[in-house]
């Protein structure tokens, strides 16, 4: 059965309750008394109308109230229900999203995870890399040093040895030295034989054993000369004239020399005999003590030097190759970094990225949530106000249940005027109520049960008299109206009762 014909039917069933209420408040009933269980009161029609006309009016504002909570609470409920759809299908897409795109967060985590410890790695080893090629450089340029510096040593060395090699060239070449004889036994009077060596001076010359080739030259005497010797050792004679020669013997470096010589001047002195002499050289020839020394030392120290130079430039050569090779790795390791940081930073975009969309996702589900939570909150507000609406009309129909029930005490002649008030009170009532039924029928009711009045019953009174046994009042057949109103408000709220039971399903 469709929604609108099951409107209709309620339609139908809230208009025959109404019609059927306004009927019977018409017909006439007559029914014996009953006791009543509502608290009875006696006092005057007039009073007893107005109390019913009052309470009536609060049934009907109640009943008024109840049906705009209805309406606010079926308002409440539709929004509720829209939210709920809403959060419904954001939470869909939040599952599905995030079961789209979690294994893209992984994945992406994973790829930047990987590209972070990559490049972490690229970045130590481009580190160790640029030390390296730092350290090797540093030694390059320390080997370029050593080489500058052996360089150095050798031209210094060079330059010893060039002049160690030029003194003793000097000194093999021979030098021209004051030397002068003395006597032997008296170092302060020339010999005799001083007179013979008139240039007073001895030619030395270095010999590669270290020792010393001393030549005095023999300007005449050579007649009469006959041996000059030193140590035992004979001196070399080689004559440069007639009567000149030049006497050459071989020693150590020393400051003088004591020669023996052997004089005959028997030709033209025959008495004279031959002589055996000695006179001391006075020749300084330590000028050359030190020499083969200091040119061994000096060839020593540049062929040392020259091996360091040698041994500067292998180094050298071999630490510029090492600082090559080490900044060829630097920039190699510098591409790789480089490499490495491009696609970390590639790797947290799309993390970024994926994250991003279930975060959005997720901002939708947390949205629509927080917008059904005010609907609900909405609809509860409204459920309360209902509630209050339902209350207050069970109140008001409790007061004029109160004010029917009311006996009012009049004089026999009078209870026709009084059965007639009490009709028109309750036809009145019945109007009300199919107005009510009315009004409710064009609202959408959510959740109302209006509270169906008890049936009236007529309740016992005393007499005028002072007799305190109750006796029943006369029956005249208006006084069951009552009871048939509340019939009419039953079959009313049969009407309205699957409006609201179709609304809390």
């Amino acid at each position: 059965m469709t929604s609108h014909v099951k409107n209709t039917l309620v339609t139908t069933a809230a208009i025959a309750g109404a019609l059927a209420a306004t009927t019977l408040f018409n017909t006439t009933t007559v029914k014996a008394d009953t006791t009543s269980s509502a608290p009875v009161t006696t006092t005057t029609s007039a009073t007893k109308d107005t109390a019913i006309a009052s309470a009536q009016a609060k049934v009907n504002s109640a009943s008024a109230a109840v049906v705009s909570a209805q309406a606010a609470y079926g308002s409440a409920s539709t929004a509720a229900f829209d939210a709920a759809a809403k959060t419904a299908a954001a939470s869909a897409s939040a599952a599905a999203t995030s079961a789209a795109t979690s294994s893209a967060v992984a994945n992406a985590q994973a790829a930047a995870d990987s590209a972070a410890t990559a490049k972490s790695t690229a970045d130590a080893n481009l580190a160790k890399a640029q030390s390296n090629a730092a350290a090797t450089s540093r030694a390059k340029s320390m080997t370029s040093a050593a080489v500058v510096s052996a360089q150095s040593a050798v031209a210094s060395a060079s330059a010893k040895a060039s002049d160690a090699d030029s003194a003793v060239a000097s000194a093999e070449a021979g030098q021209t030295v004051t030397a002068n004889l003395m006597k032997s036994d008296d170092p302060t009077q020339a010999s005799a034989a001083q007179q013979y060596f008139a240039t007073k001076t001895a030619i030395v010359k270095l010999l590669p054993s270290g020792q010393v080739q001393i030549t005095i030259p023999l300007t005449s005497g050579l007649k009469f000369l006959k041996e000059v010797s030193y140590n035992g050792v004979d001196a070399t004679f080689t004559k440069t004239g007639d009567d000149s020669a030049k006497i050459t013997f071989t020693a150590d470096p020393a400051t003088s020399y004591t020669l023996a010589m052997t004089m005959d001047i028997t030709s033209v002195m025959p008495f004279m005999p031959i002589m055996h002499e000695k006179a001391l050289l006075d020749v300084d020839t330590t000028i050359f003590n030190g020499l083969l020394a200091a040119k061994s030392d000096a060839d020593a120290a540049l062929t040392s030097a020259q091996a360091a130079l040698s041994t500067a430039k292998i180094n050298a050569a071999t630490a510029a190759q090492v600082a090559s090779n080490a900044a060829s790795a630097a920039t190699a390791a510098a591409t790789v970094a480089s490499d490495a940081a491009v696609v970390a930073t590639s790797a947290a975009t799309n993390l970024t990225s994926a994250q991003a969309a279930n975060s959005t996702a997720q901002a939708a589900l947390t949205s629509a949530q927080v917008a059904q939570a005010a609907a609900d909150a909405t609809l509860a507000t409204a459920k309360a106000n209902l509630d209050s609406a339902n209350a207050a009309l069970t109140s008001a129909q409790a007061e004029l249940k109160s004010a029917q029930n009311i006996v009012v005490v009049t004089p026999a002649s009078s209870a026709a005027s009084s059965a007639s008030s009490t009709a028109s009170s309750a036809g009145s009532a019945a109007s009300s109520a199919t107005n009510s039924a009315a009004s409710a029928l064009t609202t959408t009711v959510t959740s109302a049960v209006v509270a169906t009045p008890a049936t009236t019953k007529k309740a016992t009174s005393s007499t005028p008299t002072s007799s305190t046994t109750a006796k029943t009042l006369p029956q005249t057949g208006n006084e069951n109206q009552s009871a048939l109103v509340a019939l009419g408000l039953a079959i009313l709220t049969l009407g309205i009762y699957p409006m609201m039971k179709r609304k809390h399903a």
